[in-house]
């Protein structure tokens, strides 16, 4: 048994704990980029510390998803005014596109030169800027991941700017930001947070670290992801979600993913349609399929027995079987309602390519078991 674990410099978590950002802030620093989102409440506060600690900063902020053009002029404008500390405030996409901003700030060959899939795949090579993230939704984890996922509309792709750098020097979790997410939002995210702890659970490359890490966030999601959902207030049901999608985050960072991220990266190109409701609605149907094809190509494979432990988690029945679990998801998925692939669009004449792209995708290759491309099919046909 051999394994590496590795992520933020340092992990802040609690209800309040954004009044620490002060602490966090070095006063020899000339200048931060805020990277942010919208709508949430957090942005003038954060302004108001940083106004208050007389640090002179910048804002870039993020409309949607990020693209690999939108971190490429993040990074100019980081670099035009001197900034060397970037703080990333918001969900997912904002974080996402704050880790790249800070790295492709300091790594200046074209950006096709280190992305996955589309580019050159090449490492880093210089330190990224100092990267202080403070997530706003409860879903990506990407506080404490590695990697920054992009669009790149010219190929129809979400692919990663990857890099062990390029892990935050800070998350800074507090569960309070979550309190005004609208209860689609809240769903959506949390379900990606759930998928997340599932999917790294049973991977090809989990480890006795991050089993444990996924054992107790799934309980954490499985307890309150409903409870918030329903009463968006509930501090306690905030606080588990946030600590789910935390450990999301650190389990997906140190183990690997599945399908369910495999088919969202390029789903995601493809439609646009936002990550956590994609994984939200696969989630369940590739739990379906996985667990179809280890019963019947590899009945003694480990993660048969994960499966069974994961519905004996989210159900609190000992005695629960690993269909009991897949129902369980696929209940939950009903009752959150989130919406079908057709939502976005999607036809069955784009299976095809959604399938070929999901079997390159680097997140696809982390599933327990290779599916071929008639169950990647029948996924897709029940998710439309």
């Amino acid at each position: 048994m051999s394994f590496e674990f590795a992520t933020a410099s340092r992990i802040i978590f609690g209800a309040g704990k954004l009044n620490e950002l002060k602490d966090q802030l070095n006063g020899s620093m000339k200048r931060v980029l805020l990277v942010r989102g919208n709508s949430s409440d957090a942005i003038p506060r954060v302004r108001e510390i940083l106004s208050a600690q007389k640090i002179p900063f910048e804002e870039f902020a993020l409309h949607g998803e990020p693209t690999v053009d939108l971190a490429c002029e993040g990074a100019d404008l980081a670099l035009k005014h001197g900034c060397d500390l970037v703080i990333g405030l918001g969900g997912g996409s904002v974080l996402d596109a704050g880790k790249a901003i800070a790295a492709l700030a300091t790594n200046r060959k074209d950006v096709f030169d280190y992305l996955e899939v589309i580019g050159k795949g090449q490492p880093l090579t210089e330190k990224p800027l100092r990267y202080i993230a403070i997530p706003t939704t409860a879903g990506t984890g990407s506080e404490v991941t590695r990697n920054a996922v992009l669009e790149s509309p010219a190929h129809g792709l979400k692919v990663s700017l990857r890099s062990p750098m390029m892990l935050p020097s800070v998350a800074l979790v507090d569960p309070e930001l979550t309190t005004s997410l609208p209860p689609e939002i809240t769903a959506s995210s949390g379900l990606d947070a759930l998928t997340q702890l599932i999917e790294p659970f049973v991977s090809i490359k989990a480890n006795p670290m991050t089993d444990a890490i996924c054992r107790e966030g799934i309980l954490f999601a499985a307890r309150s992801l409903r409870k918030v959902y329903e009463d968006g207030m509930n501090t306690s049901a905030r606080e588990d979600m946030a600590l789910a999608s935390l450990f999301g985050g650190l389990a997906l960072a140190n183990a690997a993913l599945g399908a369910v991220h495999g088919f969202a990266g390029p789903l995601g190109g493809m439609l646009h349609a936002p990550h956590g409701a994609l994984c939200a609605k696969l989630l369940p149907l590739v739990m379906e399929a996985n667990l179809k094809a280890l019963q019947e190509r590899q009945p003694e494979h480990v993660s048969l027995k994960k499966y069974t432990e994961i519905a004996q988690i989210v159900t609190e029945n000992k005695n629960a079987s690993a269909q009991d679990g897949v129902d369980w998801v696929h209940k939950l998925v009903r009752e959150l309602n989130i919406p079908s692939l057709s939502t976005y669009r999607m036809s069955e004449a784009q299976f095809p390519e959604a399938v070929q792209k999901t079997l390159n995708a680097g997140s696809y290759k982390g599933n327990p078991i290779p599916l071929n491309k008639e169950e990647l099919i029948s996924i897709l046909q029940k998710a439309l």
